[in-house]
């Protein structure tokens, strides 16, 4: 949802509630904010993601609320992302002359920057993922979340 832009949520979100059968739910995952709403940087708007925008989970809401979608179900990840970027980097680094020979040096120092700063961001800074569980009526998701084990444990 990082990608929609900040001028887009009620489109996104509009298009989520008209592609949900009867009785359905979408489950929304994004990197988001624990801060109030604020801004992209500028090296990550410039170079990185272009439009893209992290946001926080009160701009979400209000969207939702206004469309008179149901969150019925929300998780906040904290450090689980904070791993994911770690991982990201210390691959990167370890594939930095292949990375390098297919790109240029300064493609390899501005990704670096990127997944220091994201990973930093995430270990101490506000950053989280955020994943909502969005239907139409209350009860078109179930009270607990047991479904998911049992759907789960079918699969195996």
């Amino acid at each position: 949802m990082e990608h929609v832009g900040i001028g887009h949520f009620d489109e996104y979100f509009g298009k989520v509630r008209d592609l949900l059968a009867p009785g359905g739910s979408a489950l929304v995952h994004s990197i988001g904010r624990m801060t109030p709403p604020g801004t992209t940087g500028p090296f990550i708007r410039k170079y990185i993601f272009p439009g893209g925008y992290v946001p926080a989970l009160s701009e979400v809401f209000e969207v939702t609320e206004r469309l008179g979608l149901w969150v019925a179900d929300m998780e906040v990840l904290r450090l689980h992302y904070y791993h994911t970027i770690r991982h990201w980097r210390l691959r990167f680094a370890a594939n930095r002359d292949a990375a390098r020979a297919l790109y240029d040096e300064r493609f390899c120092r501005m990704w670096e920057f990127y997944l220091s700063a994201v990973e930093l961001g995430f270990l101490h800074g506000s950053n989280m993922v955020f994943q909502l569980m969005i239907s139409r009526e209350r009860d078109d998701v179930p009270v607990v979340r047991d479904y998911m084990l049992e759907q789960s444990e079918s699969t195996d």
